[in-house]
């Protein structure tokens, strides 16, 4: 039962909009589950629920998994606009980007937390990435290269 309910929870938020503890509690009942606030509350703890901005504005339930598909998802996008080329050797990664993208290209790599990057350092058309080894490194460049299509 307790699984049933916390897919119907991951089912409701993620085709409504819901604000509040009350309001997911009612929609539950009204899907057959019969609940109290304590018990959603438990629920919301278990599947770590965080609160976010929907698309009115309002602040509504939202899986973690939602908010880091949306992050990578927007860091795949910075990269994608800023990529001109990318190449390694050895360890050492060079990507080049459109002019003053290239810290917003850093910066997006070292969001993305690949474990292979230690870190990049980024001039205004070309950023310099570590990778922990030279397989590691053709990795980057073959992950970045896929999702800008390059």
């Amino acid at each position: 039962m307790k699984n049933a309910r916390q897919e119907q929870i991951l089912r409701l938020i993620a085709s409504e909009q819901i604000e509040t503890q009350e309001e997911l509690a009612s929609r539950l009942n009204r899907a057959g589950f019969s609940v109290t606030q304590a018990t959603v509350s438990r629920d919301i703890r278990e599947l770590k629920l965080r609160k976010a901005q929907g698309a009115d504005g309002r602040l509504v339930y939202t899986s973690k998994t939602d908010e880091e598909e949306d992050r990578r998802d927007r860091y795949q996008r910075v990269l994608r606009d800023a990529f001109v080329s990318a190449d390694s050797s050895l360890n050492m990664i060079v990507i080049h980007t459109a002019s003053g993208m290239a810290m917003a290209a850093a910066a997006a790599l070292d969001s993305l937390g690949w474990k292979e990057l230690l870190g990049c350092i980024a001039g205004d058309d070309t950023v310099m990435a570590v990778a922990r080894s030279a397989d590691g490194a053709a990795a980057v460049v073959r992950r970045i290269r896929l999702i800008t299509g390059g």
